[in-house]
């Protein structure tokens, strides 16, 4: 008897066909990944050229929403992604979140059957895949083309939190006055449809992640908002010369997910420096009883005493929103219509082509208070929101605020 532990003779060839037929079998990939006509997973887009010569985006950081019934969102450029969410109470986008652009449409592409759309927290959007409908203009609004930076720089890092980009030459007083927008969520497509218009004012964009929770988290202490403003000022006076520089007209801008960091200045005493608000199918809430669709009102208290300070002409503000319906809590078409009761308003009905493939269908319009309603129920329609902010500034914050021009 051979001992246990003894080198056995190998075994014959033909012994070992058993186990390279198995190995093979399990290597071998599914059925339908060999069908030439099976459906492929579209690959992520990749970002555009002006979004890669950029500095990179404020590093994404986890969410941790304060409260169990925000929404995520994500970027315009994940928004193409088949994989996740894209909105706020939270979802959007990320990155912010899409970018609609001049008088258009968006992405081309016949309807594809979809799934229902999944979402872990309030204010997710869809997570429906690519351009489902062909939009006019075959512009795809989640990635639209760069149209240059016209009077405007580079991003810069100057300030504390995010990016900015200032004229070349110009947009200060004498004094050192400048004017300032702080958008929150996109801010590269954003800053495509901000300096087609744009006169002069400053643009400074912060992305900090996938949902309104982690913009809520970052500007809850108020100092971190009062610390932007102090490194802005730095910033624009060290390339000016303008030892005092110091903003003269300050607005905030957000889309998707970037409300929650507007929620929380807004509440602070920085927030009442505030001339003009906009947002982009961007306001979302939870619900008190869903079976009623009755609101928390606390979230959105801040925009209702913005909205009666527009509406009086003390202040601008500007809402848009989808038909997007996010489940368990409250979508932008809701906010919209809540805040506008409670100015005892009532929309009126529309009919418009706007830019991007966006098919406006309702407005409301008291003062200086603006609310514009859409069609679309489809990632492309979330991101072709931001396409409006080249009216915006040039209908309304450029007359009102008459900022410095600026020159290259």
């Amino acid at each position: 008897m051979r001992h246990p532990l003894q080198a056995r003779r190998p075994l014959g060839r033909w012994a070992l066909l058993p186990l390279l037929a198995a190995t093979w079998w399990l290597a071998a990939p599914p059925a339908a990944a060999q069908d030439p006509a099976a459906p492929q997973a579209s690959a992520p887009p990749e970002p555009p050229p002006a979004a890669q010569a950029a500095p990179p985006a404020s590093p994404p950081q986890a969410e941790s929403p304060p409260q169990g019934d925000q929404p995520q969102a994500e970027s315009p450029q994940q928004v193409e992604s088949p994989q996740q969410v894209d909105r706020v109470p939270a979802t959007d986008a990320a990155g912010a979140e899409a970018s609609p652009s001049t008088a258009g449409g968006a992405a081309a592409g016949d309807r594809a059957e979809r799934s229902p759309a999944r979402r872990e927290r309030p204010g997710a959007t869809s997570s429906r895949s690519a351009p489902s409908k062909k939009r006019r203009g075959d512009i795809n609004p989640c990635m639209t083309p760069d149209p240059g930076w016209g009077v405007y720089d580079r991003w810069s890092r100057a300030p504390s939190i995010g990016q900015m980009i200032m004229p070349h030459r110009g947009g200060v007083t004498k004094r050192g006055g400048f004017d300032l927008i702080i958008h929150f969520h996109g801010h590269e497509a954003l800053r495509k449809e901000f300096v087609k218009t744009a006169e002069g004012a400053v643009l400074v964009g912060i992305d900090l992640g996938i949902g309104s929770g982690a913009y809520t988290s970052a500007f809850s202490a108020p100092y971190v908002f009062e610390n932007l403003l102090d490194s802005i000022e730095r910033a624009v006076a060290k390339k000016t010369g303008k030892k005092k520089a110091y903003v003269r007209k300050l607005g905030l801008s957000s889309w998707s997910a970037g409300y929650g960091a507007v929620e929380q200045i807004l509440r602070q005493p920085a927030g009442k420096r505030v001339d003009a608000l906009v947002l982009l199918d961007s306001l979302h809430a939870g619900y008190v009883d869903e079976q009623q669709r009755k609101l928390k009102v606390a979230q959105i208290e801040p925009f209702i005493a913005f909205a009666r300070r527009a509406a009086a002409g003390e202040a601008f503000m500007f809402m848009s929103h989808s038909s997007i319906l996010p489940p368990g809590y409250a979508s932008t078409a809701e906010t919209a219509d809540f805040i506008v009761k409670q100015l005892r308003g009532k929309p009126r009905g529309s009919s418009r082509r706007d830019v991007l493939g966006l098919d406006m269908i309702q407005r409301y319009d008291r003062g200086d208070f603006h609310v514009r309603g859409y069609t679309g129920d489809d990632k492309p329609d979330h991101c072709a929101h931001l396409g409006l902010m080249a009216d915006v500034m040039r209908v309304h914050i450029n007359p009102r605020w008459k900022t410095p021009r600026g020159r290259r």
